[in-house]
């Protein structure tokens, strides 16, 4: 659909004064085709096939952002779940594989590959088990590789030995990056319901759903929304929500025109365009300076749930005018070390764990970037993900877990993770104890919503 030259002024605008850029290029590749019984056969066949398909990615995201004067700030590659290979490996050559994505990665300049992961919602195969006794020194030995697992689906339930597991693998990865802050711990996301066509860091993956290759788009606009809203600081709430849902549309429409031209010069098939408002540490671009423009004093006091439903429903009902090829979260983001206001409103008291786990009822994913005591035990960080894979099993939507147990570090403390990943303060978490939850194992039944049929 042909962009007008109004839009196109505002768009430019919107570039130049309020932030706006396209967040990722993400080129999602099928590697179902490259095993084999031969492990050295089976990593030559990944590194030459991401190599190949994914070659002139960075390059013509490029070009196209030069040209279209719209930043493009990461080229990013999903794999199909890595664990669909494994089945006859070993942990050792799990990590072998995930240090030949990582050099892919780095071959061809892309800042990130997802889809070292693994579905383990309803039980774990072979393939699986390898995939999580690697996972800790996997995200440690690499740079580029991020990893999501499934632990939770609507129609399953929640596998809780999978999730008692990952409370473990989430300590050990602390353990053994705490040189660097933990950081290997912000390369992995645990999800309830993910979705096969998320073109963000670090949860991405490409589905059995998808064609052998496909490139999908995630916009990013929080300060393009937070600008168009402080021009109308009279306006109702109804009022309030169509700015938004009009903004969401100019920056859905020129999101998906920058993500097609680059989808035709690479001649793969346009997959989805995110409609997810991802916030960073530039001035103005925050998600929570959103909330608190439609009238918070901070976020995390009361409304502040009431605020974000708003703003999530209208970003949704704008982009879905603008793009009938919608998909990934789609949604808002609230990642606590990357959104400047979150971060204020902990500093101040007025946002903690609980009511950042409330907001996730309503926005686009769940926990995300958030800073833990180093102290918090494996039974603790399990129940975490249990919770949150429960919001999302009980209301039908995506969720998710990336928390950070920062070894050495207290709370009210803060940890510097530095890049687009930012800062946070370090969050406290309760000090009862869930261990004979987590120990009892076995799979939370799936609820009466899974009986759509």
């Amino acid at each position: 659909m042909p962009i007008g030259f109004t839009e196109i002024q505002e768009t430019i605008r919107m570039v130049e004064m309020e932030h706006l850029d396209i967040r990722t290029v993400t080129m999602g590749i099928s590697l179902r085709d490259c095993a084999d019984h031969d492990f050295d056969k089976l990593k030559d066949n990944v590194y030459q096939k991401v190599t190949s398909c994914a070659k002139d990615l960075t390059a013509t995201a490029n070009q196209v952002a030069q040209e279209y004067g719209v930043p493009i700030i990461n080229k990013r590659i999903a794999i199909s779940p890595a664990a669909e290979l494994l089945g006859h490996a070993t942990k050792k050559q799990a990590i072998e594989l995930a240090m030949t994505l990582d050099k892919a990665a780095q071959s061809l300049g892309v800042d990130f590959i997802g889809g070292f992961s693994a579905l383990v919602h309803k039980g774990i195969s072979k393939g699986d088990h390898v995939l999580l006794e690697a996972l800790p020194e996997a995200l440690s030995q690499t740079e580029r590789v991020c990893a999501s697992i499934s632990v939770a689906t609507t129609r399953t339930g929640i596998n809780m030995d999978a999730v008692a597991q990952l409370g473990h693998i989430i300590q050990q990865t602390a353990n053994l990056t705490k040189d660097n802050n933990s950081i290997g711990c912000a390369k992995l996301v645990v999800f309830c319901n993910p979705v096969e066509d998320n073109p963000f860091m670090a949860g991405a993956f490409h589905g059995a759903g998808e064609g052998e290759t496909v490139l999908s788009v995630g916009v990013s606009g929080p300060g393009v929304v937070l600008h168009a809203l402080k021009r109308y600081p009279d306006a109702d709430l109804g009022e309030v929500a169509d700015v938004i849902k009009n903004t969401a549309f100019k920056i859905t429409r020129a999101g998906e025109l920058i993500g097609r031209v680059v989808a035709e010069r690479l001649q793969v098939p346009f997959g989805i365009m995110d409609l997810s408002l991802a916030p960073t540490n530039a001035l103005n671009d925050s998600v929570a300076e959103i909330l608190e423009e439609i009238g918070l004093e901070r976020v995390g006091t009361h409304g502040t749930i009431a605020a974000l439903a708003l703003m999530n429903d209208a970003v949704k009902k704008g982009g879905a005018m603008a793009s009938s090829y919608v998909g990934g979260l789609s949604g808002a983001f609230i990642p606590v070390s990357e959104d400047n206001g979150m971060i204020r409103a902990i500093e101040d008291g007025a946002l903690n764990l609980s009511k950042l786990e409330a907001m996730t009822c309503v926005c686009s994913v769940g926990l995300d970037m958030i800073a833990l005591e180093g102290t918090a035990s494996p039974a603790t960080l399990a129940a975490i993900i249990a919770d949150e894979a429960a919001i999302g099993m009980i209301n039908k939507k995506t969720t998710a877990v990336r928390i950070i147990p920062v070894i050495g570090k207290k709370a009210g403390e803060t940890v510097e993770f530095g890049g687009l990943l930012g800062r946070a303060p370090i969050i406290g978490v309760n000090p009862f104890h869930s261990d004979k939850l987590i120990q009892r194992g076995g799979r939370i039944p799936a609820p009466l919503q899974s009986l759509i049929n």
